[in-house]
């Protein structure tokens, strides 16, 4: 009997140790992914594309969303010493990363319909919190650095209906968070079965 316990001991803290070290892997591909952000067409050239919450995905599927949102936290604090947006940038996508990984993490149930279900429900709350967050907290902070009317403009010089922030939000940050999302629900979908044994340290 005490050996049995002794062994399930040895599984539980060699498997601390793997969900530590792969989290800590993880997180450094998320940050690599995050300093590659590129602009995408008919957007604000401060508003950027990139694949960074993919990993943290991958983490909040294969251990829980709290190795999501740890993945999210050090990209970010890492990314916070070559910032270009006085830490505004960081702080709206650690909200928003927190906002797609954790439901999803949260959901799935190691079956592929639940990790699609979770994922694409984690890509619809971190598109919907955008407009809150963008509105209440990121884009007051940024108003430090910008004002409020240069804001507007950039949204402006591609649709001149553009009036305010909500309608900026609403038809620029909306609908490109969402496809952000939904790529990297794409590309979860395809690669985080082959890549589950390896994570878990299952025999392939």
């Amino acid at each position: 009997m005490s050996n049995n316990k002794n062994e399930k001991k040895k599984i539980m803290s060699g498997f601390q140790i793997r969900k530590m070290t792969v989290t800590a892997i993880l997180a450094a591909v998320s940050t690599v992914l995050m300093f590659l952000s590129f602009n995408v067409p008919f957007m604000p050239s401060f508003i950027k594309m990139d694949f960074s919450e993919l990993p943290a995905l991958i983490a909040a599927f294969a251990y829980g969303p709290l190795s999501g949102v740890i993945v999210c936290l050090i990209k970010n604090l890492i990314n916070l010493l070559s910032t270009q947006t006085g830490g505004v940038g960081e702080l709206s996508n650690f909200i928003l990363g927190c906002a797609f990984v954790l439901p999803a993490g949260l959901i799935y149930k190691k079956t592929k319909k639940s990790a699609v279900l979770g994922a694409l429900l984690g890509a619809v709350i971190m598109a919907a919190f955008s407009m809150v967050s963008n509105y209440y907290i990121v884009y007051p902070i940024y108003t430090k650095f910008m004002p409020m009317d240069v804001i507007i403009a950039a949204y402006s010089s591609i649709l001149p209906s553009i009036k305010n922030l909500w309608q900026a939000l609403f038809v620029f940050n909306l609908p490109f968070t969402f496809a952000k999302g939904l790529v990297n629900v794409l590309i979860a979908t395809l690669i985080y079965k082959p890549l589950s044994p390896i994570l878990k340290g299952k025999n392939i």
